[in-house]
């Protein structure tokens, strides 16, 4: 991700109450996983039969639903995975989003399983998978976009009351454009976005194509813009996001690669995605390595 290390967090808050649900079930289950033995980490989940995941709680990635069922585009994904690499149960582990990474590289999990999206600052501390999406932006505005934003260069020159989420990358975003980064309004989360773009506090709330048009989709004063990529250092930016992978865990990171291209290319993995709003825009053949660069 092009915007600089004081944004590393992407659009994750947590959603329904799910960390406190079960970060510290998550949490108490892995007090002793210091101890984990090294080694083939794919045998190792073989013969125990049981991978946890690191989820954050966000609607569509990974959360709990209305009936307490774990679910989100990225554990659902996770299960069909392990599932064919000899795994048979999938265990959450929910935590902040931003205690993802210091997480898996301590053991609480094996993989995190949040659709987290891939940039040069996470590739420095974890190993990702290809991702199994893209994303571009979109924004909540007021319906029939009074004001005509559609990307951040209009919301600096219209000077427009601008509001993100807590830890999105579209605060970098803004910033590259020249917004001010003092009169950003901070959000919860897509939620507290639409509220405040119908109510007037602000004109416009930026997040990802997918979360806005799925928020605003009974709204009756608010509408999703068209999608569009943010331009950091003269460039178009594509998010894609994955699943991450201790650094020892190279083994285990090839064989679920293996099996995510496999669903590429048979159409499993849209249809899993497509269960919670992705479309086929947002499937991609972008790479890890070319997203960590």
């Amino acid at each position: 991700m092009a915007p600089d290390t004081r944004y590393p967090i992407r659009r994750r808050s947590l959603l329904l109450g799910t960390a406190g649900a079960l970060g510290a079930a998550g949490v108490a289950g892995a007090s002793g996983c210091a101890r984990v033995p090294s080694g083939n980490s794919l045998a190792r989940l073989r013969s125990q039969g049981t991978v946890r995941l690191g989820i954050a709680g966000e609607v569509p990635y990974g959360y709990i639903d209305e009936q307490g069922e774990f679910t989100g585009e990225a554990p659902e994904l996770a299960k069909a995975v392990f599932k064919r690499l000899g795994v048979a149960n999938v265990q959450p582990v929910a935590t902040d989003f931003a205690s993802l990474i210091p997480g898996l590289n301590s053991q609480q999990f094996d993989v995190v399983s949040a659709g987290m999206y891939i940039n040069k600052e996470r590739c420095a501390q974890v190993i990702f998978s290809d991702p199994e999406y893209q994303m571009l932006d979109s924004f909540i505005v007021r319906k029939g976009n009074p004001n005509n934003l559609h990307n951040y260069e209009d919301v600096v020159r219209t000077k427009a009351k601008f509001a993100t989420g807590t830890g999105y990358a579209e605060i970098g975003y803004a910033v590259a454009a020249g917004y001010p980064e003092k009169d950003i309004v901070i959000l919860q989360d897509q939620v507290a976005g639409l509220n405040a773009v119908e109510s007037g506090r602000v004109d416009v709330f930026a997040g990802t194509a997918l979360t806005t048009r799925e928020v605003v989709r009974k709204s009756s004063k608010a509408e999703a813009t068209k999608p569009f990529a943010a331009i950091v250092d003269g460039k178009e930016k594509i998010d894609g996001g994955g699943f991450a992978f201790r650094p020892t865990d190279t083994e285990l990171r090839d064989a679920f690669n293996a099996e995510i291209h496999k669903m590429k290319k048979s159409g499993e993995l849209f249809r899993i995605l497509s269960r919670f709003g992705f479309t086929k825009a947002e499937m991609t053949e972008l790479t890890a390595k070319e997203l960590c660069r």
